[in-house]
C-alpha cells in the first residue's frame, strides 16, 4: 500500500468552504467575485428564452458568445450547444481544455481560477442564473487534501448533486477525496508518459476501444492517486491502467497517430454503446463486475446517482488518443442528462446543503476584482506533501495576501486591455531601399564589421542567424535624420521632441515582495535619447505595460511594407529577463537581477539581410512629413563600396588584452556538483509530492574578464558554435554586452497573425564519428526520459497559445524533431495558433513569458519552487532576446548557449528539466554540456 494523505472529514470540507476561499501566495490574475444586482436582473434574461450571461464573465473573444444564441429549454428537446464552467487549478494545461471544449461545445467555456469566486457566486450563476451546462474542473499541482491547492472545486462536488461534471487529474482525485477515498503516492510518478487504458464502455468512453493493443492509449501527469480499496460504494471505477508505461515513440510505432495529430482510428475495433451508462431517472446503471477492486491503477471513476465524472489521465494532450471523442461524449452526456431532466420536470437546478441567501445584498462589480483580505476565511498553511526538513518551508506561496479591489483590474483572461487613445498616436512612414544579392556577395559579417564595428561597437545589435530560412538586422546607433518620437514615456517630456535611442528598465524592490503582481511590478525605466541625454520615471505599471502601450501608439501605412519578405520593419530591439515574470502572472522574484530587467534600442535605422535570397535592405523609420535620408545614402554609399570590393576579404583586427593573471582562468560554478545534485533530489521529491510534473533546474556560471574585446568575442562565438537564434547587443551606458548562440525560438508572431513556439526539450552531445554521431542522435529520439520532458513543454506551449488563439486553431506541426547543431542534437517541436484579433503582440508574450521550456510545468508553481531552491538570479538567461515591430510583429528567443558580460564579469547560465525519471547526476552532465560551447569561446579568446 502507498503511504497516504492525511485529509479532513467531508464535514470539515462543507464547514470550510462555507467562507470565501484565501489566496495562499496563489498568483492572483487580480479577479474575484459577482453578486446579483436587482436592477441589472432584466439585463441578464432578454424576452424569449435568450439568456445573456455577463460578459465579465468572459476573456476577450468569448464576450456576447452566449448571447447571440437562443437556449432550447424546451422539454424532450436537446440542447444547441453547452454552456461550460471551466475551474483552473492554477494549471499550466487548462487552456487546452479550454480550446477542446470551445470546438466540441460551440462555444468557449468561461474560465474562472479556483479562488476567484465565492460560494454565493457559484449559486448565483450556476443555480439562479442557469448560465452553465455542466462544469469541467482542471488539473493542477498539489493535493486535493490542501484546500490552497483545490479552492472551491471541493464544495462543487460535494454539493452540486444535479450538474454535469467531468473532473481531469486534480480534479478527478479531488472527487474521490470528497466521497471519503484517501489520496495516496503512486507507486511511481508518471509525467509525460502513457500508457494503455480498459475501461467499462460507460456513455463517457462510447465509440472509444478499450484494452490492450486496443490504440486507446493516454497521457499521465500525476504523482498522486486514488487508493482503490479506500473507494466509497457510491464512487465506481469505470477505467484502470491495463499496461505499463509507454514512450511516445513506443505508441507512435504502432501505427496510430493521437486525436490531435489528425487521429486514424484502426478497423476492426469493437467500441462501446452510448447508451451504457446513461441516466435512467434515479441512478447510473453498474454492473458487479464494475465494482471489483483491481490491481492497476484506477483511471477513471464515476458517481453512482450523480453526473458526476474523473479522469486521471489527461485527455486534452496532445499524444492521448481518442481525448476529443471523451470530450464530445461529455457534451453528450450533458445533453441527455439535461433533456431527460426537463421531461421529468425538473426546471431548476438543487444544492445538496443549504444555499445562503445571500444573492441579492451586493452589486455586480464592474470589472473582477480580488475580494480585500478581511473578507477571507481563513485556511491553515501546509507544507507540501511529503516534506519532513526545512527546505520547503522557503516556499511562500501559501501564505495570505492583502489585495486592493481598486486597482488594476483586468479580465478573466489574465490580459491586459490597453485602448489606443491613452497615448499621443505616431504617425510613422517607412522608407526603404533593396541591394539585390549584396550579402551573398559580401557575407553578413563584413557587411556588419563595415558598418557598425567600430569603437567596439558600441550601442549596437546584430539579430543573427545560421539558418537561411531566417533573416537578422543590423542597427547602426548614430542618426542623422530629426528625431520622431515627441511626448515618449508617459507624459513627462511634453514639449521635448526625441528619439528613444535606448531604454533600460529594472524592477522596483517591491517586486521581489509576496504581493499582488498587478500591483507592485513597478520600476524604474532609464531611457537615453539619440543626443545622449538620460532621463528616468517610475513606471507603476511595469515595463511590458509600457511596452503594449507604445506599440499601439503608433500608425502606419501597411503601403509601405509592400514587398517586403520579413516582419521587422522598425520598433524595439533587446532583451527582457527573466525577472519580468513578476508581470506575467509570477507573485515573486526572490532574487534580485545587476543587470537591468528589460533592455531596448528603438531602431529607426537598420539593415535586414534576408539569408535565403542574398539580399541586403537599408530601412529607415521617419515621422510623417519630416523625412530625411542622410543615413540612407551615407549607408548606400558604404554598401556599394563594399560591393566593389567583394573579391577583397574584409579582416577584422581584433584588439588583444594586456597579459593578465585572469586569462587562463576557467569559468567558476555557482554551486559545486555536489549542491547541484542536492537541488536535483529536493525537485525530484517535489515530483514525487505531486507539486510540479517537471523543473527546469538551472545555475550560473561565472569568470572575470575585464575589458574583453566582446564583439570579437562574438564573432568568434558565431563562428564556432553557429545558432539560428543567435544575437550581440552592446548597450554601453550599462556596461553590458550580450553574445548569445541560442538554437532555440521562443515565440513568434506573423503579418498573418500565426503565433509560432519551437521549445527545446532534450539535448545530447555530438559524436566523434559519423557512426557515433548517428547513433548519440538516435538515443535522443528514442529516450523515454526526454520524450517525456518535451511532451510536457509542447502541452504548456499549448496551453500558453490557446489562451491568446482562436478555439482550435493551436496545432502541433512538427513533434519531437530532433535538430542538429555544431556541438550537441537537440529535440525540437513547433506549435502554432492564430491569434485573436483582439489580442495584442505584448499580451501574446505576457500569456507566454517566460518561455515553458525554462520554467517547468504547471509554471506558476514551479517557477515558485525553483525560486526557493535557486541561489542567485537568472537575470538575462531564461528570458527573451529579439524584437518587437511597430506593427504588431515580434520574434523572440530563449536566452541559453548565451554569454551575458556585465562590468567586467562574464556569466553563463545552464541547466535541464527535471523529471520523474531524471538522475541526479546526469543532470549535472548535461547542465555541463549546455556550457561548454560558449565558455570553450570565451577562454579561447581571451
Amino acid at each position: 500500500m502507498s503511504s497516504g494523505l492525511s485529509c479532513s472529514t467531508s464535514l470539515d470540507l462543507v464547514n470550510a468552504f462555507h467562507g470565501r476561499i484565501p489566496l495562499f501566495g496563489k498568483p492572483s490574475c487580480g479577479v474575484g467575485y459577482f453578486a446579483k444586482n436587482e436592477s441589472l436582473q432584466e439585463s441578464h434574461r432578454n424576452g424569449g428564452g435568450k439568456l445573456v450571461v455577463s460578459s465579465h464573465l468572459m476573456p476577450g473573444h468569448i464576450e456576447g458568445s452566449f448571447m447571440g444564441k437562443r437556449r432550447l429549454e424546451e422539454p424532450g428537446r436537446k440542447l444547441e450547444f453547452v454552456r461550460t464552467l471551466l475551474i483552473d487549478n492554477y494549471d499550466s494545461y487548462t487552456y487546452n481544455i479550454y480550446q477542446e471544449l470551445s470546438v466540441v461545445n460551440g462555444v468557449p467555456p468561461v474560465v474562472v481560477r479556483n479562488d476567484e469566486w465565492t460560494w454565493e457566486d457559484v449559486c448565483y450563476y450556476v443555480f439562479e442564473k442557469r448560465a452553465f451546462d455542466n462544469i469541467v474542473i482542471s488539473p493542477g499541482p498539489g493535493s486535493p487534501t490542501c484546500p490552497a491547492d483545490i479552492g472551491i472545486c471541493l464544495r462543487l462536488l460535494l454539493e452540486c448533486r444535479d450538474i454535469p461534471i467531468l473532473g481531469v487529474c486534480l480534479g478527478h482525485q479531488a472527487l474521490g477525496y470528497v466521497h471519503g477515498a484517501q489520496i495516496v503516492h503512486a507507486s511511481e510518478p508518471v509525467h509525460g508518459r502513457l500508457s494503455e487504458i480498459e475501461h467499462n464502455g460507460c456513455g463517457l468512453f462510447h465509440n472509444i476501444p478499450s484494452g490492450n493493443n486496443s490504440g486507446f492509449k493516454v497521457v499521465r501527469y500525476h504523482s498522486l492517486i486514488i487508493d482503490s480499496e479506500s473507494l466509497p460504494k457510491e464512487l465506481i471505477p469505470i477505467a484502470w491502467t491495463s499496461s505499463g508505461t509507454l514512450s511516445f515513440l513506443e505508441m507512435q510505432n504502432s501505427g496510430l497517430i493521437p486525436d490531435a495529430c489528425e487521429c486514424q482510428i484502426r478497423p476492426n475495433i469493437s467500441f462501446h454503446n452510448l447508451s451504457t451508462g446513461l441516466y435512467n431517472g434515479t441512478s447510473w446503471t453498474s454492473s458487479n463486475s464494475e465494482k471489483t477492486l483491481r490491481r492497476e491503477v484506477i483511471m477513471g471513476i464515476r458517481h453512482s446517482t450523480r453526473p458526476h465524472y474523473g479522469l486521471q489521465f489527461h485527455p486534452e494532450s496532445i499524444a492521448t488518443y481518442h481525448g476529443r471523442q471523451i470530450f464530445q461524449n461529455f457534451r453528450e452526456l450533458t445533453r441527455d442528462y439535461w433533456q431527460r431532466s426537463w421531461s421529468s420536470n425538473i426546471n431548476g437546478r438543487s444544492v445538496h446543503y443549504a444555499v445562503y441567501n445571500f444573492l441579492s445584498s451586493k452589486p455586480l462589480l464592474v470589472c473582477m476584482q480580488v475580494p480585500d483580505s478581511s473578507q477571507m476565511f481563513r485556511l491553515p498553511k501546509r507544507e507540501p506533501l511529503g516534506c519532513t526538513n526545512g527546505s520547503s518551508k522557503e516556499v511562500s506561496r501559501r501564505s495570505e495576501m492583502k489585495v486592493t479591489a481598486d486597482k488594476n483590474c483586468i479580465s478573466m483572461s489574465g490580459l491586459l486591455d490597453f485602448p489606443k487613445s491613452a497615448r499621443a498616436m505616431k504617425h510613422l512612414k517607412l522608407r526603404w531601399r533593396k541591394f539585390d544579392k549584396l550579402a551573398e556577395q559580401v557575407g553578413a559579417r563584413d557587411i556588419f564589421v563595415e558598418l557598425f564595428g567600430t569603437g567596439n561597437a558600441k550601442n549596437t545589435f546584430w539579430l543573427d542567424s545560421s539558418s537561411v530560412e531566417k533573416v537578422f538586422i543590423l542597427y547602426l546607433a548614430h542618426n542623422y535624420q530629426d528625431p520622431i518620437l515627441p511626448n515618449l514615456s508617459f507624459y513627462f517630456l511634453e514639449d521635448y521632441w526625441m528619439l528613444l535611442g535606448l531604454i533600460a528598465f529594472q524592477l522596483g524592490e517591491k517586486a521581489r515582495q509576496i504581493i499582488d503582481p498587478a500591483i507592485i511590478t513597478g520600476g524604474y525605466l532609464s531611457i537615453q535619447d539619440a543626443q545622449g541625454s538620460t532621463s528616468s520615471l517610475f513606471l507603476e505599471t511595469g515595463f511590458l505595460d509600457f511596452l503594449n502601450k507604445e506599440l499601439l501608439s503608433f500608425h502606419y501605412d501597411d503601403k509601405d511594407f509592400e514587398g517586403l519578405p520579413f516582419d521587422f520593419h522598425g520598433g524595439y530591439i533587446g532583451y527582457i529577463g527573466y525577472g519580468l515574470k513578476a508581470e506575467c502572472g509570477m507573485l515573486s522574484n526572490r532574487h534580485k537581477s545587476n543587470a537591468p530587467d528589460a533592455c531596448f534600442f528603438f531602431a529607426d535605422n537598420f539593415v535586414v539581410i534576408d539569408h535565403e535570397q542574398g539580399d541586403a535592405y537599408l530601412m529607415s523609420v521617419h515621422e510623417k512629413g519630416r523625412s530625411n535620408t542622410s543615413w540612407l545614402d551615407d549607408t548606400e554609399e558604404k554598401l556599394l563600396s563594399l560591393e566593389a570590393s567583394a573579391k577583397r576579404k574584409l579582416e577584422r583586427q581584433i584588439s588583444q588584452n594586456a597579459p593578465s593573471p585572469l586569462k587562463k582562468a576557467g569559468f567558476v560554478a555557482e554551486k559545486s556538483r555536489q549542491q547541484y545534485i542536492n537541488d536535483v533530489r529536493k525537485c525530484l521529491e517535489f515530483i514525487k509530492d505531486g507539486e510540479s510534473y517537471e523543473l527546469c533546474l538551472t545555475t550560473q556560471m561565472r569568470k572575470r574578464v575585464g575589458e574583453i574585446d566582446s564583439l570579437g568575442l562574438y564573432l568568434h562565438l558565431r563562428e564556432k558554435n553557429p545558432a539560428p537564434y543567435a544575437a550581440w547587443l552592446n548597450f554601453a551606458n550599462e556596461n553590458l554586452c550580450i553574445c548569445s548562440s541560442s538554437p532555440e525560438r521562443f515565440l513568434r508572431l506573423d503579418r498573418r497573425g500565426v503565433l509560432e513556439a519551437k521549445p527545446i526539450k532534450g539535448t545530447i552531445a555530438r559524436g566523434a564519428t559519423e557512426e557515433e554521431d548517428e547513433k548519440l542522435k538516435l538515443q535522443l529520439k528514442y529516450s523515454e526520459k526526454d520524450q517525456a520532458e518535451n511532451l510536457m513543454i509542447v502541452d504548456l506551449l499549448r496551453n500558453d497559445l490557446g489562451r491568446v488563439c482562436e478555439p482550435g486553431s493551436v496545432h502541433v506541426p512538427n513533434l519531437m524533431d530532433v535538430e542538429s547543431y555544431a556541438t550537441v542534437h537537440t529535440m525540437v517541436s513547433t506549435i502554432q495558433g492564430q491569434k485573436r484579433s483582439n489580442v495584442t503582440a505584448v499580451e501574446c508574450v505576457k500569456a507566454a513569458f517566460p518561455g515553458g521550456s525554462m520554467t517547468g510545468a504547471p509554471k506558476l508553481r514551479s517557477m515558485e519552487l525553483l525560486d526557493s531552491i535557486e541561489s542567485c538570479s537568472r537575470g538575462i538567461y531564461s528570458g527573451s532576446i529579439g524584437f518587437f515591430s511597430y506593427n504588431q510583429t515580434f520574434d523572440l528567443n530563449i536566452v541559453i548557449r548565451t554569454v551575458v558580460i556585465h562590468e567586467g564579469e562574464a556569466s553563463i547560465g545552464a541547466g535541464g528539466a527535471i523529471v520523474a525519471l531524471s538522475n541526479p547526476e546526469d543532470e549535472y552532465d548535461e547542465m555541463l554540456l549546455k556550457t561548454r560551447a560558449p565558455a570553450k569561446a570565451v577562454i579561447e579568446f581571451q
